[in-house]
């Protein structure tokens, strides 16, 4: 875990500082609205590409070449980003980017599973969520304030950290069993049954599993990828945008982070209705804030970034044990790699059509449509979430 949390801090480090930063560079060069959220859109759209074939190659190459490939088309292609401004550069190194983001995204959670007993789980998938969080907490919002203040030359050397994550890639790998993961034969410290196959035990069958928990964070993370983006360029303060950037990111990784025990206690179950109507409820918040033709309101936005970043954070770890607890063992490669489609994909289209919307009516408009898909998913959440028979965390929900 320390290994796995190294590399994960590294790489979501390099991740962070460009998600607000290549969509402004994209601006300095004259693109607009919609260019400016396609960038992020790009990176994402070859993120969930690149996720649907990572459990395949683990299985073909091994846990040490996917990782450090990954984190070198991560870390390598942002410091690129400094020779051309041109929204087409900027796009194609995005798609790189997203690349190696797509296989540290699903190499991390899949690795998480493989290596702690489903009895804590929770609790590891809050620590793994923690490091996931501290980069974007301390990054995400500072990413702007460096590239306008310091210089984008600064924004785009950080964006390299994935690099210095490779030692601990190779760490890791040592740890975990090479060649066949989707056997997941037991790590030392594990103390999770290899489960025997079942007479439903298909693909198909556990894609059905993951569906709901899928499009309950796909819809969370339409939200947040929205305000993550669009935040810089709608808040007229930059002291007032990267706080509520601060507070987003806090709350989302002591969110993440703590949630996971309460999981393992209780069950997930109990905390997704709340959960989602308080997005809801966020989203309007920014929406009303954001609204007036002259200042933002700053405090009811701060109060609001506040709220989106606690559903955000605990909703990610929720759907994440619900997503391993619903398919056995042999499935948590692939468990991994549709909850972080489900991630990154409704990232994607919070950057990309929330732009759209935005260009066509307004950024107040475009984030109360955004709260209302993530209401949409009420139906989801107030179903009971399946468990396979083979395995069970934590008490039934």
């Amino acid at each position: 875990m320390a290994s796995l949390s190294l590399m994960t801090c590294a790489g979501f480090s390099g991740y962070a500082v460009l998600l607000t930063v290549a969509p402004l560079w994209a601006v300095e060069g004259g693109a607009g609205t919609a260019g400016s959220g396609l960038v992020n859109g790009v990176l994402l759209l070859f993120t969930v590409l690149t996720q649907l074939f990572v459990p395949r190659a683990l299985h073909r190459f091994g846990w040490g070449p996917v990782l450090t490939v990954g984190l070198v088309l991560l870390g390598a292609p942002g410091v690129l980003l400094s020779l051309s401004d041109d929204l087409g550069v900027i796009l194609a190194l995005s798609a790189v980017r997203g690349v190696g983001f797509g296989v540290l995204t699903v190499t991390g959670s899949a690795a998480v599973a493989a290596l702690v007993g489903e009895e804590r789980r929770g609790e590891a998938i809050g620590a793994y969520g923690l490091a996931v969080a501290v980069p974007n907490l301390v990054l995400l919002p500072a990413g702007p304030w460096i590239a306008e203040s310091i210089g984008y030359w600064v924004a785009f050397a950080l964006s390299a950290l994935p690099l210095v994550g490779i030692p601990a890639a190779l760490r890791l790998a040592s740890t975990l069993h090479l060649g066949a993961p989707d056997l997941h034969p037991r790590v030392a410290g594990s103390t999770d049954p290899v489960d025997p196959p079942g007479p439903h035990d298909s693909e198909a069958a556990a894609f059905r599993q993951l569906l709901r928990p899928m499009l309950m964070l796909l819809a969370v993370t339409l939200a947040g990828g929205a305000v993550i983006t669009f935040t810089p360029q709608v808040v007229d303060r930059p002291a007032v945008a990267a706080g509520g950037l601060l507070l987003m990111g806090l709350a989302a990784a002591l969110s993440r982070w703590r949630v996971g025990v309460l999981a393992d206690r209780h069950g997930a179950q109990p905390f997704l209705v709340p959960l989602i109507l308080l997005t809801g409820v966020g989203m309007a918040l920014v929406s009303w804030s954001v609204a007036t033709s002259g200042s933002v309101r700053a405090g009811s936005f701060l109060a609001a970034m506040l709220l989106i970043g606690l559903c955000y954070g605990a909703l990610q770890n929720l759907t994440l044990v619900i997503s391993f607890a619903a398919v056995p063992r042999r499935h948590h490669n692939r468990a991994s790699a549709v909850w972080n489609i489900g991630f990154d994909a409704g990232t994607a289209l919070g950057s990309v059509a929330v732009g759209v919307v935005a260009e066509l009516t307004s950024f107040a408009t475009a984030f109360l449509i955004a709260g209302a898909i993530a209401l949409s998913t009420l139906p989801l959440g107030l179903q009971r979430y399946a468990v396979s028979a083979t395995r069970r965390s934590g008490p039934a929900p």
